[in-house]
């Protein structure tokens, strides 16, 4: 379980934290605060702690926080079901039924914003609002030397890691993790793309925040906010419903821990 805390030693615990039976597997969630649903898919690798503990904290100030960690991640068990997005975005529809959870505004960090993606195309209906850091809908969305890298990962990079000890710390059979590092890095390695077209169709409003160096190509992160509406001239055509937000000396990981930032701009696109 996390406890949600910043660097100044405030904390809160989860109200709700369990095990919800979601398409074979059990999705390990944990809810905070109270009012308007929004929830969190972390990144590849992390945990709820490592990837929004201190996020968490500002958003359950006026807001009910579900937090969940995807297949094989910290508590969810690893299994051998096949590793996809159309498979993880169907788990988070099936938690939302499992919380009575009508419809959520949905953040997603890097791993999770493609799972993120995938859930808006795949259910519109259940979406409010969008939020996309640091990722990207295709294969193309990143630098080049960023999927050379996806290609090249292996087990012993990850020794001795944040995220190797996040892992030990809460996994349910920690003898697991090569295994869940192999389905990753498959997963990493497999060129995808979930469609120009249909991310022109997603009508929810999308907030996408991105470091100026996190390791996305910004020509096709321009890209892709023309899609969704925006990079026009709204003096003479009024202020698009999605926005672009380009963080300055962040790179991918630095950009996470830019706490109040992100929440400045959560804050004012999803009230």
């Amino acid at each position: 379980m996390t406890t949600a805390s910043t660097s100044g030693g405030q904390n809160i615990k989860p109200s709700q934290s369990g095990y919800a039976p979601v398409n074979g597997i059990q999705m390990y969630y944990e809810v905070y605060g109270e009012g308007r649903p929004v929830i969190l898919l972390h990144g590849a690798y992390m945990t709820i702690g490592t990837n929004w503990s201190r996020l968490i904290l500002e958003l359950a100030k006026n807001r009910k926080v579900i937090a969940v960690e995807l297949q094989g991640h910290g508590h969810t068990p690893y299994t051998d079901r096949k590793l996809s997005l159309a498979t993880l975005a169907d788990d988070v529809d099936a938690l939302m039924d499992y919380l009575k959870t009508d419809n959520a505004d949905i953040v997603g960090y890097s791993f999770g914003g493609k799972v993120a993606y995938q859930f808006a195309i795949k259910y519109p209906q259940r979406l409010k609002h969008l939020v996309i850091i640091s990722s990207t809908y295709k294969s193309s969305g990143w630098r080049p030397e960023v999927n050379n890298a996806f290609k090249s990962l292996k087990p012993e990079l990850f020794d001795n890691t944040p995220m190797k000890a996040a892992y030990d710390a809460v996994a349910p059979d920690k003898t697991k993790w090569t295994k869940f590092l192999e389905q990753m890095f498959a997963s990493a390695a497999e060129p995808f793309d979930l469609g120009d077209e249909n991310v022109a169709k997603i009508t929810a409003p999308v907030l996408i925040i991105s470091g100026d160096n996190d390791g996305m190509d910004k020509g096709e992160l321009i890209k892709t906010y023309q899609l969704l509406g925006g990079g026009i001239s709204a003096d003479f055509a009024g202020v698009p419903k999605s926005q672009l937000a380009i963080v300055p000396g962040q790179g991918h990981v630095g950009l996470m821990q830019q706490t109040q930032v992100i929440a400045g701009y959560l804050e004012n696109f999803l009230k």
